[in-house]
């Protein structure tokens, strides 16, 4: 590629011309039947004599299409953000991704996204891209483009709408809003992050002076002072939260102590004053470990920007608000497994508060002389999980020194309570000096006193003139967590904590409640989704261990099993006459009067609406629930809890909880192990070969995509090559080439001659996927058949025409009697009749209308034979 001068603009004055030193073009290869080929052109770019390196994203096409700009998170590189820049780019966007001053192969210092220095480089990237011929443009010089990234990448997508007005959307992540109370939270600094920080850019050398300056400054005296505040707020979202006026999707960690709940809170609180449209999305993961959810991010950013850029109105943006939910303790299995709950509105932090009273005197506590021992409630950064992961699973990993904190605690919950935002609650604090430093948190108490510190979050707060005397009104970290019926909650007001720095002095501190602990509980019961069941089929803790043995191998039954019926020993699966009531009611049932039957080699999909019974079929189906009628026969031989002829089915649920450290083969062979089967039952080398995760077996698991997770939670039900499998959800989370492979996957193990029944709520992926169907509804059968029977019949027609149809004739036929809908294709029309339509008279009126019909077919997916069938349940 030839070296090329860019052009600014005519409408910026003075600007240093921008130069591209150094070029190389590479294509990602994809056979003819795949998406797209990505074309990717790296440059080096001279900004303001800041050499920038550069990565182009984009398809063969002629046409103009949206442009992305993707940043990267602090410490890494342009190629951090490669695998979503190919994506988008198939997805028909022109991508460009960047490293940053200081980082990858850029030149320049650090400046923690100064204005004058990284954001002025995005804006000569905007207008790069101005120049491109593959980039629409809404006028000259102003080309249609979104920004996105993660952490540091987050903060410069905000940072660059703010400041240049041809930004049209964006979309940032587990990022900053005010880095100064990101860092120095109430006035306190968070040493061991800002040390992170520092080391993870190579040194303090790599920063901009003044930011060294400032940081060797602050840690030497433990205290952030006014300047050290000024600088890092001038380099904040915040400084421009006026001029943030554009679509915004925030998406913000639940286990993160680096940029907590909170910056997304006040993020979306300023941008939506704005009038903009804000949606947040709290996500597992965050800068202390944990699940990202990245390919579910991934898709939603790429539908945000589909709908903001594209002008696709039919975008499926997803709900305002949406938080992940563990659900490990929920089970009492240990198993890391998620779920979303969702909301029309977005409710912030302290809404909807329900007071929960405290006891406790006043208590005396001391702050050591050089804050040691300090307490521990995280450790930032470690990353795979790290203490977040170990509390949401209800593991209590937190301490704190005797005589160095206070405590008040609340009378056990009556009923389970989940609190999702920022708790409140007033204190008197007296100090022996001036200004005092508490450390508060708010832990889950259960039996034997066990206690759990949510996310491992901690909410520090200076009071200063404390000598006196001071009522303080604490507000604890933003959290979603679920207190179980019995529990207690304790509030705990420590006088040091690991990650922050505390007063060298030796102080005693006072402290007394002053009213009750005011939690939010905005989402309630009326918006949980059900916990997905509790039967998994992979190495968990010690009390999984023993559902396996009890499940897998039969080995200790609870009630004698009916005899087999030998008739029946070829086939995979009878079901009969199944009922099952709600519990504690003896007329509503879950599931009621179910018949169906899978044969051999089959790809059965199991589909309904929500509330449909097909999660309480599937568990009749595996033992784990008795029914109230009827009977389940695998291979002849009744169901039962322990069964001896579930060793022949294999099972996979949503959300693995593998061992991170350890690699992929090594997580299957000690599942394995712990079934009690010899080892030469495994089929390992067949189930990995389906599963087809190559070389990554020998890497650990915490280096894997979700989409590899997914796979090898698949190989790991195919242990054994069981005759019948079972996959609930397998492509939740997945993006389209991964949901591509699951497909494939499926499809190989039951060309095998063995069966595979799959939930899924994706129709379009069961219509690809599936030979045969059973339909449920309200806890009934509805319909049962091989796919082609139930799509192929239907009230909906493509009508093809000479030309395109425009869209004032498609509304003129929508409006014809006997017409449901009338929508336009590449086609020509896709027109569903009503019940008094017919074809004979649809097409008279379309020749009445002068409209070109060429052809006039059936034309029905799943989808409408799937709304059809069930009606308004959908």
């Amino acid at each position: 590629m030839d070296l090329r001068r860019l052009r600014r603009p005519r409408w910026i004055a003075a600007a240093a011309s921008v130069v591209v030193l150094a070029a190389a073009g590479t294509w990602t290869a994809a056979a003819s039947d795949d998406p797209p080929p990505v074309h990717r052109a790296d440059q080096i770019m001279a900004i303001d004599g800041v050499r920038i390196d550069t990565s182009y994203f984009t398809t063969n096409g002629t046409g103009r299409r949206p442009a992305v700009l993707l940043g990267h998170g602090f410490g890494g590189s342009k190629a951090d953000v490669r695998e979503q820049a190919e994506d988008l780019a198939r997805d028909g966007y022109a991508v460009l991704t960047w490293s940053a001053r200081g980082f990858g192969r850029s030149t320049g210092k650090v400046g923690l996204n100064d204005p004058d220095a990284e954001v002025k480089d995005v804006s000569k990237l905007i207008d790069w891209l101005a120049e491109q011929p593959q980039v629409r443009l809404d006028k000259q010089g102003d080309p249609r483009v979104g920004v996105a990234g993660a952490s540091y990448g987050g903060a410069i997508s905000l940072l660059a709408a703010g400041h240049d007005r041809r930004v049209d959307a964006i979309a940032p992540s587990i990022t900053y809003w005010n880095l100064a109370d990101a860092l120095f939270p109430n006035g306190v600094f968070k040493k061991l992050w800002a040390g992170i920080f520092v080391n993870s850019a190579g040194g303090c050398e790599k920063f901009e002076p003044q930011i060294c300056a400032m940081y060797q400054r602050v840690a030497q005296s433990g205290v952030p002072d006014a300047q050290a505040v000024k600088m890092l707020e001038e380099r904040s979202p915040s400084a421009v939260a006026r001029d943030i006026k554009v679509p915004t999707l925030l998406v913000q960690g639940q286990t993160d102590s680096l940029f907590p709940l909170g910056q997304a809170d006040q993020a979306a609180k300023a941008i939506r004053a704005n009038g903009a449209p804000v949606d947040v999305d709290w996500i597992a993961g965050g800068h202390d470990g944990g699940d990202l959810e990245t390919s579910r991010v991934r898709a939603r950013v790429a539908d945000w920007f589909d709908r903001y850029l594209k002008g696709e109105k039919s975008a499926d943006t997803g709900p305002a608000f949406r938080v992940t939910r563990t659900l490990g303790t929920d089970t009492g299995d240990g198993e890391t497994r998620l779920t979303g709950v969702t909301a029309g509105t977005y409710p912030g932090l302290e809404s909807d508060d329900r007071r929960i009273a405290l006891t406790g005197r006043a208590q005396d506590f001391t702050n050591p002389a050089g804050a040691s021992p300090p307490a521990v409630s995280a450790l930032p950064g470690i990353g795979g999980g790290g203490l977040s992961q170990l509390s949401s699973l209800g593991v209590g990993v937190s301490l704190d020194f005797p005589g160095q904190y206070a405590a008040f605690e609340s009378a056990p919950v009556e009923d389970d309570l989940r609190i999702t935002g920022s708790p409140t609650v007033t204190v008197h604090v007296k100090s022996t000096t001036d200004d005092a430093v508490l450390f508060a948190k708010l832990y889950d108490v259960g039996g034997r006193d066990q206690q759990t510190l949510p996310s491992q979050l901690v909410e520090p707060v200076r009071v200063e003139g404390a000598r006196a005397g001071k009522d303080v009104t604490i507000t604890l970290p933003a959290i979603d967590h679920e207190i179980d019926d019995g529990h207690r909650l304790r509030l705990v007001l420590a006088s040091t904590d690991l990650g922050y720095a505390s007063p060298a002095a030796p102080a005693t501190y006072t402290v007394s409640l002053k009213g009750g602990l005011n939690v939010p509980e905005p989402l309630g019961e009326k918006n949980t989704q059900a916990p997905l069941p509790a039967w998994v089929w992979w190495l968990p803790l010690a009390g999984a261990v023993l559902a396996l043995v009890l499940v897998v191998t039969g080995r200790r039954r609870t009630t004698a099993p009916a005899a087999p019926e030998p008739e029946l020993a070829e086939v995979p699966l009878q079901i009969t006459d199944l009922s099952k009531r709600y519990a504690r009611s003896a007329d509503r049932y879950a599931v009621r009067d179910l018949s169906f039957r899978v044969e051999k080699g089959q790809v059965l999909g199991l589909l309904g609406p929500n509330g449909a019974g097909k999660t309480t079929t599937l568990r009749m189906l595996m033992g784990l629930i008795r029914p109230d009628g009827g009977e389940v026969r695998v291979f002849g031989h009744a169901i039962a809890p322990g069964a001896p002829v579930l060793s022949r089915v294999g099972a996979f649920v949503e959300g693995a909880g593998f061992l991170p450290h350890l690699s992929g083969r090594e997580n299957l062979e000690l599942y394995w192990q712990a079934t009690g089967r010899p080892p030469e039952d495994a089929h390992m080398d067949e189930a990995l070969e389906i599963a087809g995760l190559g070389d990554a077996l020998s890497r650990a698991v915490r280096t894997y995509s979700q989409g590899m997770r997914q796979r090898l939670a698949i190989a790991q039900a195919m242990l054994g090559l069981p005759d019948l499998l079972i996959l609930d959800e397998p492509t939740n989370g997945l993006d389209p080439p991964q949901i591509r492979e699951m497909r494939e996957v499926m499809i190989r193990y039951a060309a095998a001659g063995r069966t595979v029944i799959v939930s899924s709520h994706l129709l379009s992926e069961v219509e690809q996927s599936c030979t045969h169907l059973v339909v449920m509804d309200h806890g009934r059968l509805v319909q049962a058949g091989p796919v082609g029977e139930i799509v192929g019949s239907g009230d909906t027609l493509l009508v093809g025409t000479a030309v395109p149809v425009e869209e004032p004739v498609a509304e003129k036929v929508a409006a014809l009697p006997g017409v449901a809908s009338a929508v336009t294709t590449d086609d020509g029309l896709l027109v569903r009749l009503d019940a008094d339509g017919s074809a004979a008279r649809l097409v008279a009126e379309l020749v009445r209308l002068e409209v070109p019909v060429e052809s006039v077919g059936p034309h029905r997916r799943l989808e409408d034979a799937f709304l059809t069938l069930i009606g308004d349940s959908a």
